[in-house]
């Protein structure tokens, strides 16, 4: 079973189908997210929850999405993949240590960030767009990259990748450690990996979001900011840094901004993603 779990191809199917329920049940919250990193107009949470849904309808919360669905599946296939070679990388056993596992999960997060980088841009220049009477400057994700490669060609679309990769590599390691480790802690004795309980994936997938935006957010905010700037507004990433750094409201809640939603959304998102995975698991173990 140990092997069956550890094939890279399966993991690729799996993990994609992981990805889609993960999108579907986070996207609203993770344009609250965004908004709130890259504009300093809202209170908090609920004021921008609110003020998104009497401007723009229930429409605003899912802008972007076409994005992640058309990426995501990928993104979280290769990630998932990422995390199988890794394990085969260390030599990770039936029950590979903790530092196995870290490394091995932040391989996965080397493996996603170089697509995720040029989809994150897309989808948070759609996300920060306001609806209102004058016209969207992009009017979905095709015309968002044909405008980002008129202006800067492959730089511009792949403008903010190395910050993606500086947020996914710790937060992958954090993410399928948690994950691995809690499936483990919570499966009764004697019971193999596909038996685990229903509740124990939800609570163990759930927690592997939080473990990975605790550790991610700091350079989420930083690749928000850095990639939804209009062109020359920084030169580097030590720019935002270093104007996150000055902001009155301190260093920490600076660059933990956004933190509320990206929490409310970490567990149900993950939660879905994992069940996802377990399910899809299963049923290729069963096929084939």
């Amino acid at each position: 079973m140990g092997e069956q779990r550890s094939n890279p191809v399966k993991n690729f199917v799996a993990g994609g189908v992981g990805g889609v329920c993960t999108v579907f049940v986070g996207h609203p919250l993770d344009t609250i997210k965004v908004r709130i990193q890259t504009s300093d107009a809202y209170k908090g949470t609920a004021d921008c929850a609110m003020r998104m849904f009497k401007s723009e309808g229930i429409r605003g919360f899912y802008k972007g999405m076409a994005t992640p669905i058309v990426g995501v599946a990928p993104i979280f296939a290769i990630s998932f993949f990422g995390f199988s070679v890794g394990k085969k990388l260390v030599g990770a056993s039936e029950a590979p240590s903790i530092g196995q596992l870290i490394v091995a999960g932040g391989t996965a997060g080397v493996f996603s960030s170089g697509i995720m980088g040029p989809g994150e841009r897309i989808k948070c220049l759609l996300q920060v767009q306001q609806a209102g009477k004058s016209e969207a400057k992009y009017k979905g994700p095709i015309d968002c990259v044909t405008q980002l490669y008129r202006q800067g060609g492959l730089r511009s679309v792949f403008r903010g990748t190395l910050a993606t990769a500086m947020r996914d590599i710790p937060g992958s390691a954090a993410y399928f450690a948690s994950y691995e480790l809690l499936v483990r802690a919570l499966r009764p004795a004697g019971q193999s990996r596909d038996q685990i309980s229903l509740s124990a994936t939800i609570l163990a997938g759930g927690t592997a979001g939080i473990c990975n935006w605790l550790v991610a957010i700091p350079f989420d905010t930083l690749k928000s900011r850095f990639q939804t700037a209009p062109e020359g507004t920084y030169s580097s990433m030590l720019d935002v840094f270093k104007e996150l750094r000055a902001q009155p409201e301190g260093v920490v809640r600076s660059f933990y901004r956004g933190v509320v939603p990206v929490m409310l959304r970490a567990f149900p998102a993950n939660a879905a993603c994992f069940l996802g995975y377990e399910f899809a698991m299963k049923g290729l173990n069963w096929a084939f």
